[in-house]
């Protein structure tokens, strides 16, 4: 009796890449790391960064296997000096993901319930608990950073500051 394996195929999964800025010079460079990962070639419409003069900003979407988000985000954090983020659609079996970098804060990354909530396990809260009795960060500080509110705080500046965004920047105050 022969057993017959048939290949197991991926989920396919899909996202959205953010790139909130970048140097310019580092842009070639960028679209080169997220078209090694998903094994095509994505083209890059940058637009110029208001929030951050000399850097530039794009956002795609993009399809794969499941668990390209991950290595999306792995690819472009090697880059130190973008803020990006990353987000994986849940898909059959695999859950929903978000990745973020900024270059002052560095990586996080976040399970997302299918109806966009952040999701963050028993064990991570008992830990932050267990943490601020032993004298470590107070717990709304442990939860915010589960959360990713450090994250989004720095990078709204850069999600809003687009042509479109009722926001208008201040280079020079005279």
């Amino acid at each position: 009796m022969t057993a017959r394996m048939s290949a197991v195929s991926q989920p396919k999964a899909r996202g959205m890449i953010f790139i909130h800025s970048a140097p310019a010079a580092l842009c070639p460079h960028l679209e080169w790391a997220t078209n090694s990962v998903l094994g095509d070639t994505v083209d890059f419409e940058w637009s110029d960064q208001p929030a951050e003069p000399r850097s530039r900003r794009t956002e795609l979407t993009w399809s794969g296997d499941a668990g390209k988000g991950a290595a999306l985000a792995s690819k472009l954090a090697a880059y130190e000096r973008v803020r990006f983020e990353v987000t994986e659609d849940a898909s059959p079996g695999s859950e929903g993901q978000r990745f973020c970098f900024t270059p002052s804060l560095g990586s996080f990354s976040a399970i997302i319930g299918v109806h966009g909530d952040v999701l963050v396990s028993e064990d991570r809260i008992k830990h932050a608990i267990v943490s601020e009795a032993v004298g470590g960060d107070p717990i709304h500080k442990a939860l915010e950073s589960l959360l990713g509110t450090p994250w989004d705080d720095e990078l709204d500046t850069f999600r809003y500051a687009s042509e479109d965004a009722p926001i208008r920047w201040l280079h020079q105050v005279v």
